[in-house]
């Protein structure tokens, strides 16, 4: 099982549809349970969740269990039942993708605690979880350079650790407008990711219960995770965002 978490509108279902084009292929079944369908895939069986017909997410992956898919994506895990199906069908064989609602990657374990699962289930069953965010990208056409302040260096220095580029950072950009982006200084979206497997050590601090900041210092660790704070840093260092930008969305 593959969770990707973060806030409504960070573009959690479009990376799960990124994955499933990924791996389709003509051999595999794959089957979706969706509320709504918001993109359409050939190749594929897509089925659209109605509640007022009792069609839930639970009542739907029972259903689909039974046609026998190698992989099913299952649009958002937010009850007990919906998690316990989806966590049974990852432990026979079956590859799930699915979301939470959490802040980080790590938060991913402790809220699938909290909806009742075990412990003992969740870490053979979870395979990887990511967070994500969505921020807004520099026009290319009108962005500008400037050099970054000592507060900014020792802010990025400080937050980047071993990924502060050895070259050291000698200019950021920022927004400033044009007709290209409607006077705006931005141009089209893009993700700032982190992303954590489930390993030996992980399923150990799953099954004490760990809290997620424990985990999250473990796979920082030992995973050498890039969190999406430094993932959202380096991407102002090559010019696609804006401090300001990464500020506004992950401060």
């Amino acid at each position: 099982m593959i969770l990707v978490t973060g806030p409504t509108g960070s573009g959690k279902t479009t990376t799960l549809y990124a994955c499933l084009n990924e791996i389709k292929t003509s051999e595999k079944k794959i089957i979706t349970l969706e509320n709504p369908i918001e993109y359409r895939l050939e190749g594929i069986s897509q089925t659209q969740i109605d509640a007022k017909k009792e069609l839930t997410f639970a009542a739907a992956l029972k259903s689909t269990l039974r046609q026998d898919p190698d992989v099913i994506m299952v649009g958002e895990i937010r009850d007990f039942e919906t998690a316990d199906i989806a966590t049974q069908a990852a432990l026979t064989g079956h590859m799930v993708f699915s979301t939470l609602h959490t802040n980080d990657a790590s938060g991913v374990i402790p809220r699938l605690v909290d909806l009742g699962l075990r412990p003992f289930t969740i870490g053979p069953a979870l395979t990887a979880a990511i967070a994500q965010r969505l921020v807004r990208r520099l026009c290319p056409k009108c962005r500008e350079s400037r050099k970054p302040t000592a507060e900014e260096l020792e802010f990025i220095k400080k937050e980047l650790g071993k990924s502060y580029p050895k070259k050291g950072v000698s200019q950021v950009y920022e927004a400033q407008g044009c007709k290209h982006c409607v006077d705006t200084g931005f141009k089209g979206r893009m993700g700032v990711f982190e992303i954590f497997k489930v390993d030996r050590h992980v399923e150990e601090l799953i099954n004490k219960r760990a809290s997620s900041l424990e985990i999250f210092s473990t796979v920082v660790k030992e995973q050498d995770m890039i969190t999406m704070l430094q993932d959202g840093l380096l991407r102002v260092i090559e010019g696609e965002t804006s401090l300001e930008e990464i500020e506004r969305v992950l401060s």
